[in-house]
């Protein structure tokens, strides 16, 4: 039979197509090569203690990727054994776990592999996965009997009343109910493109349950004090209540109170820094009248024993006015000298001379012990100066005249420490006080001429004097 050349050209090209789809056929699909000759292939042992459900041809997965078949299944002497084929260009962990699950709930079981250890060597051909490390799923027919024990043991009525709550629960709620279903599926999508860190996250899950076991006593503290305080709330209510609802208005009228001091209430603040850090300061001295104050209290109170119970007991506190005076006597040491001393009867007010003034005598010495010279420096524990720069440099304090001299022009010694001195412009000397008025009485009348030239008479000084003398009578003009 003669063919026409287009017809010739037709059958070849219809060869050629043919071949090269059986081809692809036998590798891609039946992947004869893999199947007959193991191209491309390798076997692993995995022991099982049944076969259930597994089959030959069936799927091995690792990590969700087919990984390779089920070669055979066959039995030995203590389970099944299980033969792998598995693509020799993935590289599989050998620590890691064999599990037999189910597709769907008709059957179609496959192999799952989970890797324990990612940096484990891989598996190699002819490795056994031993029967410790491999698990199969239950037998369906006893989970069926199971579930099927259970549903018996549902009273019907309280499953009505279920299926009827359930209905009021979720009826209407379908676009919610879809959003979460949408929402669980782009979920499980992330889930499944991030699945590394996942298994990562699952892997290295345990040290955080282990410290939730590790607490589990502080967890249940923590939850009873939880139901104390919420017992104390319920019983409470009412109370809670009237705070919530009279708490608007107070937190108004403390809006309102914090409005009307802002105009001063900063500058309070800031005035109560400084004085904090004054407080900080001397902390120590604080803390120290704080210690004292009960003592000096207590012995305040007993002046009033004195005279408890005694013809003075209207007195109340017990009081002596000896006044121990010039015991010991004034030191002037470390003030003005006496030719710039002003006279007490001055009632004007001059401007401070510039110096440190205070008793210069020694610290040991008896005169003034509570002056400045006995400050403590509160910086410096154990050291006593009469002000803060001498406290706060390494300068002992140097007395004045070398001795325990309680009066005398300060000028008398060099000791290194400033002198006052009258402001400049300020006389050297002081004015003189205005003479005191002297008259002549005469005793046997009491009369005396006054500065203004008239004569008065003073009965109390003549003599005799009158018989009731009384110190209010002293304070009574002359007749």
């Amino acid at each position: 039979m003669h063919l026409h050349r287009l017809a010739k050209i037709q059958l070849a090209v219809f060869s050629v197509i043919a071949l090269v789809a059986m081809s692809l056929m036998a590798l891609q699909f039946m992947k004869l090569p893999a199947r007959f000759f193991g191209v491309g292939q390798y076997t692993v042992t995995v022991q099982l203690p049944k076969a259930a459900g597994l089959y030959a041809s069936g799927n091995v997965t690792y990590r969700g990727v087919e990984v390779g078949r089920v070669q055979s299944v066959d039995l030995n002497d203590t389970g099944v054994t299980a033969v792998l084929s598995l693509r020799s260009d993935i590289d599989i962990p050998s620590d890691l776990v064999a599990e037999v699950h189910s597709q769907s709930a008709i059957g179609e079981q496959y192999v799952l592999l989970l890797p324990r250890d990612g940096t484990a060597p891989p598996l190699r051909d002819g490795d056994v996965i031993a029967l410790a490390d491999t698990s199969v799923p239950p037998d369906i027919n006893t989970i069926l009997g199971q579930v099927v024990t259970g549903l018996q043991a549902i009273p019907k009525d309280d499953l009505k009343t279920t299926i009827n709550e359930s209905y009021t629960a979720v009826g209407g709620l379908g676009p919610e109910l879809t959003r979460i279903v949408h929402n669980s599926i782009d979920l499980s999508i992330e889930a499944r493109e991030n699945l590394d860190p996942l298994i990562a996250l699952i892997e290295q899950s345990q040290p955080v349950f282990d410290s939730q076991t590790n607490t589990s006593d502080a967890i249940q503290a923590w939850a009873s004090n939880l139901a104390t305080v919420t017992s104390e709330l319920r019983t409470h209510d009412e109370d809670i209540a009237g705070v919530l609802d009279n708490g608007g208005p107070a937190f108004g009228e403390a809006r309102q109170l914090i409005e009307r001091l802002q105009p001063t209430l900063p500058i309070l603040l800031a005035n109560l820094v400084s004085v904090g850090e004054v407080a900080l300061t001397y902390q120590a001295n604080i803390e120290q009248v704080l210690v004292l104050l009960p003592q000096v209290t207590a012995e305040a109170g007993a002046t009033f024993v004195a005279n408890r119970d005694t013809e003075q007991d209207y007195r109340g506190e017990y009081l002596s006015f000896n006044l121990n005076i010039n015991l010991p006597p004034p030191c002037t040491t470390g003030f003005l000298p006496a030719s710039q001393r002003r006279a007490p009867t001055f009632e004007d007010h001059p401007e401070r001379p510039p110096g440190d003034l205070y008793c210069r005598t020694p610290q040991d010495s008896m005169f003034n012990v509570r002056g400045a010279k006995n400050t403590p420096c509160v910086t410096r524990p154990g050291k006593r100066a009469p002000t803060v720069k001498l406290c706060e440099s390494d300068e002992q304090y140097v007395p004045l005249n070398d001795g325990n001299n309680w009066k005398g022009d300060p000028n008398a010694t060099l000791s290194g420490q400033d002198i006052p001195q009258l402001p400049p412009g300020a006389p050297a000397e002081a004015p003189v006080a205005p003479p005191i008025g002297v008259a002549p009485y005469d005793p046997a009348t009491g009369t005396y001429i006054g500065p203004d030239g008239r004569q008065y008479r003073q009965a109390d000084l003549a003599q005799p004097a009158p018989a009731e003398q009384t110190w209010q009578t002293m304070l009574l003009p002359p007749r």
